[in-house]
């Protein structure tokens, strides 16, 4: 009776959080990055760091160099925006994981939005910088 009793229960928790539930609900709530499909005409977001160093030099900041994944600056993508200022740890961090190599004056996040078109790519992209901070 108590094996029906949680099985019952497992599935109104299912059939609840598939048409109510959030991402954070999973796996009883949909897990929407898999349940959703973007708009065939809505630009593609590739999202990237990068520095411009005391030499003029630009520099992608990667996990390799930074110790930084991607993934962690994208989820806490609106906190940079409102605080640029943030991103002086990521030249912090970039001097640490890569010692002898010129000083950051300038970390700033960029999205390259790629051109989509009936779910297409259409070759065509534009660059708009997010958030940037500048050494004193």
């Amino acid at each position: 009776m108590t094996r029906v009793a949680v099985t019952v229960a497992g599935l109104v928790l299912l059939l609840l959080g598939t048409f109510w539930g959030q991402d954070d609900d999973f796996p009883f709530g949909p897990f929407r990055m898999y349940s959703t499909a973007p708009d065939p005409n809505a630009d593609a977001p590739d999202t990237r760091v990068e520095g411009v160093d005391t030499t003029g030099r630009t520099v992608v900041l990667t996990e390799a160099n930074s110790g930084l994944r991607r993934a962690e600056i994208e989820g806490q993508q609106q906190a940079y925006v409102d605080d640029p200022a943030r991103l002086r740890q990521v030249a912090t961090a970039y001097a640490e994981k890569s010692p002898g190599a010129a000083p950051l004056r300038t970390v700033r996040i960029v999205i390259r939005w790629e051109g989509i078109e009936d779910s297409r790519p259409t070759g065509t992209s534009r660059d708009e910088i997010i958030a940037t901070w500048t050494a004193p």
